[in-house]
């Protein structure tokens, strides 16, 4: 396919199978994807975010008979982060950075590809990816990382509407699955990096004009400005590259948010810098915000609140309560109301050295002499986090809430001065650290070092009940399943499946390349797949 060309249906199979390809999502659909657990219809499952499926025919006896079923070879070299739809036979995926491919969920087979050029302009801090697509009726949403959202016809790959949000030069991108509610779809910006100020949005489907704009970064006279001192606010940063969860009884959408700017000098903004390293709760129809709690106030060590919203009822000291579990960047696990954002309980699930504990309102109370200094100072975590953007998971029949970790990570942080300039890193002096930031920088490391794992934690009482520990670091999403699989993988290439009830590893297979995103799990004709993307390809496994 010309990549040079105009977005336009580029693959003659689309004809053949059009007649096939008739999606018809509808947003009763999307609220109640736990019923149709042989289709994967949102980013993370479900609205919940669960990363759960009650899907039954691969258990803890027999996933030992996987096989590769087809590859999906990407036309591209670069991290392939996306977690695919499933809808009805077919899967919707992006090939990196933003072509969007319709393909055969049993054979592999593409239907149609629409490709998408981005502006050479764009400059994502950390990678030109997509980590996937909503869809409603028979429309299919992206972004950009040239900032545009694009609405292509499912059936066809011929789109619907483009419109830009943002100016790509200044450091603006969408990065994330976007998250349909109702008759809108929600991006959140990225380009934290670039001293850009952070914004959610909603848009509508139809015609793509936007309905509501809830600014990350309060300006003058918006709630929580008076967090930032001097003119900060204008390159606050706060962006949004993970995609939110939602709860229609309460009507309430949850986001998380990025580090301020600049990341590791908080010189040039005194204060606590809301609503960076923040959840939000937002009113889907108007982009009010309801309430929010904030993880890491005056961030200094790019301890980015961008992890998915995990949400469940559980029994909760005597009572059922409607909860969100978070596993922050920070080191910390995390239950709050999502009623009300009440912090219920925070505990540390790796080694943590920045704070010492919480005050009376849940406040995290900083270590002594725990900042960035012309010296440098040794921080744990380090500036990658004890987890980051990839996905948690939670299974309501083991009652675990099961995270990618890195483990003894640490960095040694250094203050130094920066200056804004338009479209160029506003961040200071990057954290050095003895494991490699970047995932091409792979290497064995010995016991003593960090390492990656997963690891299972009680939310109730937040301790640890298992780790299954991992050759290389982690950055691959966690997929459970209600016979007690769990599904993972790592930048080493090995793709896992674990006994979620106590880590026991039952399967593994090497895929040549780094896990950068999340497996799922869908089902066509009764036979149930697996599917992960990995190096540059993405995989389907079935039982032989």
């Amino acid at each position: 396919m010309n990549k040079n060309a105009a977005p336009l249906v580029a693959m003659p199979l689309a004809i053949v199978f059009s007649a096939s390809l008739s999606a018809q999502v509808t947003f009763d659909r999307l609220l109640h994807a736990d019923r149709e657990p042989q289709n994967w219809l949102t980013y993370s499952g479900t609205m919940q975010s669960q990363r759960h499926s009650s899907l039954s025919q691969i258990n803890t006896s027999n996933v030992k008979n996987l096989e590769m079923q087809w590859v999906f070879q990407a036309r591209s070299l670069e991290k392939f982060e996306a977690t695919p739809l499933v809808v009805d036979g077919i899967m919707y995926t992006v090939q990196p950075p933003n072509d969007i491919v319709a393909l055969d969920a049993v054979t592999g087979s593409v239907f149609w590809v629409y490709s998408y050029s981005p502006s050479t302009l764009a400059r994502p801090c950390c990678g030109r990816v997509s980590r996937g697509l909503a869809i409603l009726g028979d429309t299919l949403l992206m972004g950009t990382i040239d900032a545009h959202i694009i609405a292509v016809d499912a059936k066809t790959g011929r789109p619907i509407w483009n419109r830009q949000i943002a100016d790509p030069a200044a450091g603006y991108a969408f990065t994330h699955a976007p998250l349909v509610i109702k008759d809108k779809v929600i991006f959140g910006v990225a380009g934290g990096e670039y001293g850009i100020r952070g914004f959610i949005a909603a848009f509508d489907i139809k015609t793509g004009n936007e309905a509501w704009r809830f600014n990350t970064i309060p300006g003058p006279g918006e709630p929580g400005h008076e967090t930032w001192k001097n003119d900060a606010w204008k390159t606050g940063g706060g962006s949004v590259w993970v995609t939110g969860s939602y709860d229609p009884d309460l009507n309430l959408t949850y986001w998380g948010i990025g580090n301020p700017g600049p990341d590791w000098n908080g010189d040039p903004r005194p204060g606590d810098n809301l609503y960076s390293d923040c959840v939000v709760a937002l009113d889907p129809d108007t982009g009010k915000l309801k309430w929010y709690y904030q993880f890491s106030p005056h961030d200094e060590f790019d301890y980015d609140a961008v992890q998915v919203p995990v949400l469940a009822d559980m029994q909760w000291k005597g009572s059922r309560r409607k909860v969100m579990l978070w596993a922050n960047r920070n080191g910390l696990m995390y239950v709050l109301d999502r009623t009300t954002g009440e912090f219920l309980q925070g505990k540390p699930f790796v080694e943590v050295n920045w704070m010492t504990g919480f005050d009376e309102k849940g406040r995290p109370m900083r270590a002594p002499g725990k900042a960035p200094t012309k010296e440098g100072t040794r921080i744990l975590p380090g500036n990658q986090g004890g987890t980051n953007w990839y996905s948690p998971s939670y299974s309501a029949r083991t009652g675990l809430f099961y995270i990618p970790s890195w483990v003894n990570y640490d960095s040694i942080y250094f203050k130094q001065d920066v200056e804004y300039t338009e479209g160029k890193t506003y961040a200071g002096a990057f954290p050095r650290s003895p494991i490699p930031f970047f995932p091409n920088q792979t290497q064995q490391r010995k016991d003593t070092e960090g390492y990656g794992a997963v690891r299972a934690m009680d939310p109730v009482t937040g301790d640890r009940k298992w780790e299954f520990k991992m050759a290389d670091v982690t950055d691959a999403g966690i997929l459970t399943t209600d016979t007690d699989l769990l599904f993972a993988g790592g930048r080493d290439g090995h793709f896992v499946a674990l006994d979620a009830r106590n880590g026991n590893l039952l399967w593994s297979a090497t895929l040549g390349g780094g896990v950068f995103a999340g497996a799922m799990t869908y089902s066509v004709n009764g036979k149930q797949y697996v599917a992960i993307s990995a190096g540059n390809s993405l995989f389907a496994f079935a039982l032989r």
